[in-house]
C-alpha cells in the first residue's frame, strides 16, 4: 500500500512513468496520472479514516479472430487493451466488502453470506457475490475490503466492461487473501461462473481470460473444462498501425434472439451428425453432406457452420503470422474473417431490423478507405455495435474523421494492445 499524500507526490514526478507507459502507452501518461489522483481522492472522501491505498487494474479486451467460434469448442484470438477497470482499495477485517463504482449504487457484501440473491441479477452486487462464492467453493480465501472503482471500458462497445470488473474483483481478493497464488485462467473461470450463475448472463471464457492474462491471447476451447491458453508474443506498438473501434450505433436490447439463434443453428448442424458441437466434425463432412443437411437444418445454419470451420482455422493461421512477424499476412486474415462474418455467419445486422445496418455501412466505408493497406471486420457479437479496424498510422486521422462524421463525434476511438493483464499497480 502507499499513503495517499506520498502517491500524489510520486504522480507529480517522473519516477512512476514507466508503469503508466507499460499499461497505457506513452500518450496516456499525463491523463492516467490525473485519473489515478482523482480516484484516490474519491476513495479518501468515501472512507475518511483511510490514508493509504492499494491500486488494481483489469483491462478490457478486443476480439481479433474467431468470431462466434468459442461456443462450438473452437479457437479464438483476442487482445487486452489500454482501457481498464481501476480500483483504489484498503483491506477490512470484518469480512464485509464496501464498494463504490461510478454510476452505480454502493455494493455492500457480507462474505460469509454468499448464496445467490435473485433480486441482484444483472447488477454489480451479483458479480461481486458470485466471484466471492466461486472462489470460496474452490477452496480459496475471501474477505472484506473497501474500494472505489472507475472504468473507462466503454459499455456496449464489445470491449468487455463486465469481464474487466469481474477480473478486477478476483485480482483484489487474490492479492489481499491468497498471496496471488490463483492462476489467471482460474480467475477467468471464477469470473465466468459469477456472470453465468449470479449475474444471469451466459458467456464464454474469452473475455475474462484475456483480461486476466493480457497481450495477444489465443484460447482453444476443445475441452471447455480445461481450455488451452497461450500468450502470443508480438509487439503491436512497433508495427506502424493503430487499432480503431467504431461504435456504429443500434440497440442491443432486443438481440438476444439473434445471438441465441446463431449458436443454436451451428449446434443443430452438429446434432444432425449425432454430436453436440461443430468441433467434433470436419468442414469436409459438412460439404459432403449438404444435400442431406438441407432436409434437417436451415441453409443459414449450414452457412454458419462453414463460417465456424474457416474462422477456427484462421485463428491458427493468425497466430502463426504474428509469431513469424508477418503482419501483412495477419491483416489479410483479419479481412477474410470479416467477410466470412458478413456473408456466412450473417451477424452484421438483424433480419428483424433490415433498415438498420450500421455495421455494414461501417464495413463498406472501411473497405473503401483501407483496402490494400489495412484491415476491417465486425467486432464481437455483431447485429448492432462495433467495427474493428487496423489502420496505418498515416491514415488514422482521415479514418477517424470519416467515421465520426458518419456515426457521431464519440463513435471512433483508438486503442493500444496492452501486454499486461489484471494486476496490482505498485507505484513507488
Amino acid at each position: 500500500m502507499i499513503k495517499v499524500n506520498r502517491l500524489n507526490k510520486v504522480l507529480d514526478g517522473h519516477t512512476s512513468e514507466e508503469i503508466f507507459v507499460r499499461l497505457y502507452g506513452e500518450q496516456g501518461v499525463s491523463q492516467q496520472k490525473q485519473r489515478y489522483r482523482k480516484l484516490t481522492e474519491w476513495f479518501v472522501s468515501q472512507f475518511p479514516g483511510r490514508q493509504a491505498v492499494q491500486l488494481y487494474s483489469a483491462p478490457g479486451r478486443t476480439e481479433v479472430g474467431g468470431n462466434h467460434t468459442d461456443h462450438n469448442a473452437g479457437r479464438v484470438l483476442a487482445a487486452a487493451v489500454d482501457l481498464d477497470a481501476l480500483a483504489a482499495v484498503a483491506k477490512r477485517e470484518d469480512g464485509f466488502i464496501h464498494l463504490f463504482s461510478e454510476g452505480y449504487p454502493v455494493s455492500v457484501i457480507n462474505t460469509s453470506e454468499l448464496s445467490m440473491v435473485e433480486e441482484e441479477k444483472y447488477t454489480s452486487h451479483a458479480l461481486i457475490r458470485g466471484v466471492c462464492a466461486r472462489m470460496k467453493e474452490l477452496g480459496y480465501n475471501v474477505g472484506g475490503f473497501e474500494a472505489c472503482v472507475t472504468s473507462n471500458v466503454l459499455k456496449g462497445s464489445g470491449l468487455s466492461s463486465t469481464a474487466s470488473f469481474e477480473i478486477l474483483i478476483g485480482t483484489i481478493l487474490n492479492d489481499l487473501y491468497n498471496r496471488r497464488n490463483i492462476a489467471p485462467i482460474i480467475l477467468a473461470q471464477i469470473g465466468q461462473y459469477a456472470e453465468n450463475h449470479y449475474f444471469g448472463k451466459p458467456c464464454g471464457l474469452m473475455d475474462q481470460t484475456t483480461s486476466a492474462v493480457g497481450g495477444f491471447v489465443t484460447i482453444d476451447f476443445q475441452d471447455f473444462s480445461n481450455p488451452v491458453v497461450k500468450k502470443v508474443d508480438f509487439d503491436f506498438a512497433a508495427c506502424g498501425f493503430s487499432l480503431a473501434v467504431v461504435a456504429t450505433g443500434g440497440s442491443h436490447a432486443d438481440l438476444n434472439e439473434d445471438y441465441a439463434a446463431l449458436e443454436a443453428e451451428m449446434k443443430a448442424v452438429a446434432k444432425a451428425f449425432g454430436g453436440k458441437v461443430l468441433r467434433e466434425f470436419t468442414k469436409e463432412k459438412v460439404l459432403e453432406n449438404i444435400t442431406t443437411l438441407r432436409t434437417k437444418v436451415s441453409d443459414r445454419a449450414i452457412l454458419r457452420a462453414l463460417h465456424f470451420y474457416d474462422d477456427d482455422q484462421r485463428v491458427v493461421d493468425q497466430v502463426k503470422a504474428l509469431e513469424s512477424n508477418d503482419f501483412p499476412r495477419f491483416l489479410n486474415l483479419v479481412v477474410e474473417s470479416g467477410y466470412s462474418s458478413w456473408m456466412l455467419c450473417q451477424n452484421c445486422y438483424s433480419t428483424r431490423h433490415i433498415d438498420e445496418q450500421g455495421i455494414s455501412v461501417g464495413l463498406a466505408v472501411s473497405q473503401n478507405l483501407l483496402k490494400g493497406r489495412g484491415a476491417w471486420r465486425v467486432h464481437g457479437g455483431g447485429f448492432a455495435g462495433t467495427v474493428q479496424a487496423f489502420v496505418p498510422n498515416d491514415l488514422l486521422p482521415p479514418y477517424v474523421d470519416r467515421m465520426r462524421a458518419i456515426f457521431g463525434e464519440k463513435s471512433c476511438y483508438t486503442l493500444m494492445i496492452r501486454s499486461t493483464g489484471a494486476t496490482r499497480v505498485d507505484i513507488r
